[in-house]
């Protein structure tokens, strides 16, 4: 992802962080022009609609422009730095330091062709794969033009995709993500009559996405239009508010992240739910039990988690996936459990890896790193990807139940609601125990309400009995 623009100039791009993400937002700059930087030097902080990611320069010389103020959001493969290779301490090696008035610069230094090293995907380390290159500066554009605005490379490709059509006399049209022209060839719209709300005009997917709602409220009220025209009645109401009035927040970041997953369960996965209440007033005396021994404190999401990868153990259909193009069941051999977490920076899922190999001690110091990083936004990609199965406690909120959807393409996810004192048949006489509503959403491609059942209710006994979890151990 850099380009060299002239024998020791580099341009350093956006990189591909992986996970099919198209966009970032600059949250913080690391560095300042005029900077000497290291090669892997972090440059730039960004956010995701994954994680927080420090950005890592494969170059090492003196910053000589920077792309972006902090906010703005970049697509990948838009400029962040160019960097004067070989100036300052940092092309030979040296630690990074600012350019003091003195300084002289040491011999220019070649680029090495095989990278710095860096493993962050589509640039670095040569073996690493270039996924989804976006642009050629080096190709000339249908009109002739060398594809390069104000120092930011464009698409000269037309909205249609077709590779040598020729560009109408406007010049190319300021796009640089494919999903961006997917989208607006999906829905007929001409890119050409939008203005980007990107760096120097770039169209972004909120600009395309903004324009189709507001075509479609346009072509609402017309139609209301065409059907009242002179049949609107004395002392007839004023017409409600329309949906452009009011504030509107766009879907991005972490929250479109979260709305075009869940979008896609409810599309894809035919999904059911069954739930039970359960007594968990033994769970709590064996955690109380467990704490008063002097150890590391276990917590209660620890446990469950136990109890989760004992009942998957039993019931593996629940821990798969499904090949929708192969039309196979995927069951999946270890159990790697993501955990809704709520931020501030909204819900994200962090996944414990082989969940099933960890005690519960394990669990408690590893459902308290991820946390911890969440509520930072430290997540790294890699940790809020590759679940197997979800463990769902909204009884955090207070509410005793709900139906979760599935976080695709998993194929279940347990919920658990809150803890509390309830009247209950316990022993054959009334009593004030402490009672939890646990419920299941599974796929139904990949089982029945026979094996859903048989889970739940394993759970369940765990909860109600937690001896019954030493038979699996």
């Amino acid at each position: 992802m850099a380009h060299a623009s002239d024998g020791r100039s580099m341009e350093f791009k956006l990189p591909d962080l992986g996970e099919g993400l198209t966009e970032a937002e600059i949250v913080r700059w690391l560095v300042e022009v005029g900077d000497v930087v290291a090669v892997d030097q972090p440059v730039v902080e960004v956010e995701t609609a994954k994680a927080m990611v420090e950005v890592p320069c494969p170059y090492g010389g003196v910053v000589t422009a920077r792309f972006g103020e902090e906010g703005t959001e970049l697509p990948v493969g838009a400029p962040l730095v160019t960097v004067a290779v070989g100036e300052g301490e940092a092309a030979a090696g040296g630690p990074a330091r600012e350019r003091g008035a003195g300084a002289a610069p040491t011999p220019a230094a070649e680029p090495k062709p095989e990278g710095s090293g860096n493993v962050l995907v589509g640039y670095g380390t040569s073996e690493a794969p270039a996924r989804r290159r976006r642009v050629r500066p080096d190709r000339p554009t249908a009109t002739g033009a060398s594809g390069r605005a104000n120092g930011r490379v464009r698409a000269a490709e037309p909205v249609g995709g077709a590779v040598g059509t020729a560009e109408p006399m406007d010049g190319p049209v300021p796009v640089i993500s494919p999903l961006v022209r997917r989208l607006a060839r999906q829905h007929d719209l001409d890119l050409r009559e939008l203005t980007g709300s990107g760096p120097d005009g770039l169209i972004l997917r909120a600009d395309v996405e903004y324009a189709l709602r507001a075509a479609a409220a346009q072509g609402g009220r017309t139609a209301d239009r065409e059907a009242g025209a002179g049949e609107a009645p004395a002392g007839a109401a004023a017409p409600a508010a329309s949906p452009s009035d009011g504030t509107r927040v766009p879907l991005k970041g972490v929250r479109g992240a979260v709305a075009d997953k869940l979008s896609r369960s409810r599309r894809e996965i035919p999904d059911a739910t069954c739930w039970v209440d359960a007594d968990a007033t033994e769970l709590m005396r064996a955690r109380t039990a467990m704490n008063a021994s002097g150890g590391p404190k276990i917590s209660l999401v620890a446990l469950l988690a136990r109890i989760c990868t004992a009942a998957l153990a039993r019931f593996p259909e629940l821990n798969s996936t499904v090949d929708t193009e192969a039309r196979e069941i995927v069951r999946l051999d270890g159990v790697h459990l993501g955990f809704a977490a709520q931020t501030d920076r909204g819900l994200v899922v962090p996944v414990v890896r082989d969940a099933h190999a960890r005690d519960a001690e394990s669990l408690t110091a590893e459902f308290a790193r991820l946390t911890e990083a969440a509520r930072a936004g430290r997540l790294t990609p890699g940790e809020l990807t590759g679940g197997t199965f979800t463990l769902n406690n909204y009884g955090v909120f207070g509410v005793d139940g709900s139906t979760p959807i599935i976080n695709h393409p998993e194929a279940a996810m347990l919920g658990v609601g809150r803890i509390v004192p309830k009247p209950w048949v316990h022993e054959g006489e009334l009593a004030v125990r402490q009672v939890v509503q646990l419920s299941l959403t599974f796929d139904h491609r990949v089982c029945d309400g026979g094996t859903a059942g048989g889970f739940l209710r394993y759970v369940a006994d765990c909860v109600e009995q937690p001896a019954v979890l030493l038979r699996t151990l």
